[in-house]
């Protein structure tokens, strides 16, 4: 069976990537980044997701991005948004997805993997620039100049298969090829327990997702749980 590697966040997106490549007949190697993000709470999903999809082997790495900052998803002392903004908010990580691609495509030549698929969304998403079809166009083109197996004639596909998808379309897929999405966590500042604050963008997108798909949205968020209200949006 041909190998891939899969970049797993425990978010959503990612999980349902993963589900495309079991669907695509492929042995899958999941690659999780502990990056130094606000909570392990989605780490600790990618396990959670790895394991239901019985993947072949999945790695947790653990590069501190945080020593930089640059982010509210790195840097304690910069407040995650509740509220939309325009432009690129400041919960981009810079070079995030660059560095986790350029790491799952060395772990794809030691494993000989001929593909390496990535859950990025240029629809539904924040207005991250590194999450749009032209980055990965460009990765993909380094990814043949940079890597010995495309040397020799055998390049490693970068596929993001959700790029154009809207989070709609991605949650009937997801539900389809059998996503369990209770195990996922997307919240940008998730408890300890994986619950969600059900404010932040990616909270938004992911209820706004369910919402119209016409599915019963299963995120565990931390005011349901403690009979809370939540406050407007």
């Amino acid at each position: 069976m041909s190998r891939a590697v899969v970049l797993l966040s425990g978010g959503l997106d990612s999980a349902t990537t993963l589900a495309m490549a079991k669907r695509d007949g492929l042995s899958c190697y999941a690659l999780s980044l502990d990056y130094g993000q606000r909570h392990h709470a989605e780490l600790a999903a990618a396990s959670r997701v790895a394991q239901s999809f019985g993947v072949v082997e999945h790695r947790i790495m653990r590069l501190d991005m945080g020593a930089f900052g640059g982010s509210a998803l790195t840097d304690a002392s910069m407040a995650v948004p509740e509220s939309a903004s325009d432009g690129i908010p400041v919960t981009y990580v810079p070079a995030r997805n660059t560095i986790m691609l350029a790491l799952a495509l060395g772990w794809a030549e030691v494993l000989d993997a001929g593909v390496i698929y990535i859950g990025v969304n240029a629809l539904d998403y924040s207005g991250y620039p590194d999450c749009r079809a032209e980055f990965i166009e460009s990765f993909q083109a380094l990814a043949n100049l940079a890597t010995k197996r495309a040397v020799n004639g055998a390049p490693i596909e970068i596929r993001a298969p959700l790029i154009d998808m809207t989070k709609a379309e991605i949650v009937r897929l997801g539900m389809s090829l059998g996503v369990d999405y209770r195990l996922t966590v997307s919240c940008y500042q998730a408890n300890a327990h994986g619950l969600a604050c059900g404010r932040c963008d990616s909270c938004r997108l992911r209820r706004q997702g369910f919402e119209q798909a016409g599915i019963a949205d299963p995120t565990r968020y931390f005011d349901d749980v403690c009979h809370v209200p939540r406050r407007p949006e």
